[in-house]
């Protein structure tokens, strides 16, 4: 009796193995490319502006962009800094309540996601389409990017003049920057601020670091700054705190 046990307790300990087996073999483990690696370190070249200038996305790192922004690792990204904004908004940050403490918001892919467009782009994989783009902006239906609409609201209930500074056409694009604005739930800033045809020509860098100027100039306090794009942050005057959001579509100098 005991060396019949003994087999019945042999036969299951095998049969629990082949089926253990069997199981672990039907689940497909994504193996890590050497591709994966060569675009993880891409993206954090461009996000660290270490990499600059660059036109394109690069052909083998296509499928590694797109699986960034569109299976919620992007949105990831995006939650955690602006949590970072909110702490500082929270703890560093200590209002004069005079009617002169300012942020700064870029508005394209920081306000506004141009997502679906770049879907269109292959997420950066095709050159820059001005024309493309205008004929998208114009239709006005950008959605709001979640996290960074929550730090909006947060800012207006708390008394800062917040201002969109964005490199859209003012001739062009003004009113339709405005209501697609508005439709999204950013009501109640200070100033929508275009680029107007004195600023044409100019890099991204020189004509905000102007407008940033002009602010300075009227008195008010820059305590942060929020962008997607590094020409959005850096120049003079870019404020008390710079905030960078993740984009790996395209580089705006």
């Amino acid at each position: 009796m005991k060396q019949i046990r003994e087999l019945v307790m042999l036969l299951l300990l095998v049969l629990c193995s082949k089926l253990t087996a069997t199981s672990a073999g039907s689940m497909p483990i994504r193996k890590w490319k050497p591709e994966d690696s060569y675009c993880l370190s891409w993206r954090l070249g461009v996000e660290t502006n270490s990499v600059r200038a660059w036109r394109i996305v690069p052909n083998q790192c296509l499928r590694y962009v797109e699986s960034y922004m569109m299976l919620g690792q992007y949105e990831r990204d995006i939650d955690l800094i602006i949590d970072q904004v909110m702490d500082y908004v929270n703890h560093d940050v200590v209002l004069s309540n005079d009617g002169f403490d300012a942020w700064i918001l870029d508005v394209d892919d920081t306000c506004l996601s141009n997502l679906f467009y770049y879907q269109g782009k292959r997420f950066g994989g095709d050159p820059y389409d001005p024309k493309g783009f205008k004929e998208w902006a114009l239709k006005g239906v950008c959605p709001a990017i979640p996290a960074v609409l929550r730090l909006y609201n947060k800012l207006i209930e708390g008394g800062f003049k917040v201002f969109l500074v964005t490199g859209r056409s003012e001739a062009t694009l003004g009113q339709t920057t405005l209501d697609n604005l508005h439709n999204q739930g950013f009501l109640a800033y200070e100033r929508l601020i275009l680029r107007s045809d004195e600023y044409k020509g100019m890099s991204g860098i020189a004509y905000k670091s102007e407008i940033r100027k002009k602010l300075v100039g009227e008195g008010y306090r820059i305590w942060g700054n929020v962008g997607d794009q590094w020409s959005d942050l850096q120049g003079e005057y870019i404020g008390n705190r710079t905030f960078k959001l993740p984009n790996p579509m395209y580089f705006v100098p």
